[in-house]
């Protein structure tokens, strides 16, 4: 049986980027690399432009984008991390992997996943 593992993405994308520029960063840096290493990604919840705490780039903007990822374990996004960190499109992003009571919650693991 294959052991999949949770994880959750923030990313944070320069406000001036057109959704459809977006779209084509969430399945070129994300989609195609999760899909390499046998993984899935459950959802994604496009939160719009908000505007920041204080001034990252000159911007006070950026628009947010969270996704919910599963991966054999094993397997990491080291790969997608350091494609984001290099797109000059992307200002922030953050990888954190969901406990697995919490993964399980939100019906990503366990008998009521649908992945």
């Amino acid at each position: 049986m294959l052991v999949m593992r949770a994880y959750e993405l923030m990313v944070i994308f320069d406000a001036d980027v057109a959704d459809a520029a977006i779209q084509k960063h969430l399945k070129a840096l994300i989609a195609e690399t999760v899909e390499a290493d046998g993984g899935s990604i459950a959802k994604v919840d496009n939160w719009g432009k908000r505007r920041f705490a204080y001034r990252i780039n000159h911007k006070w903007e950026g628009t947010y984008v969270v996704l919910e990822i599963l991966l054999p374990e094993g397997k990491d996004l080291h790969t997608v991390d350091r494609a984001l960190r290099l797109a000059d499109d992307v200002v922030r992003q953050k990888i954190i992997r969901l406990p697995e009571h919490e993964a399980t919650k939100r019906g990503l693991l366990g008998a009521d996943a649908t992945a």
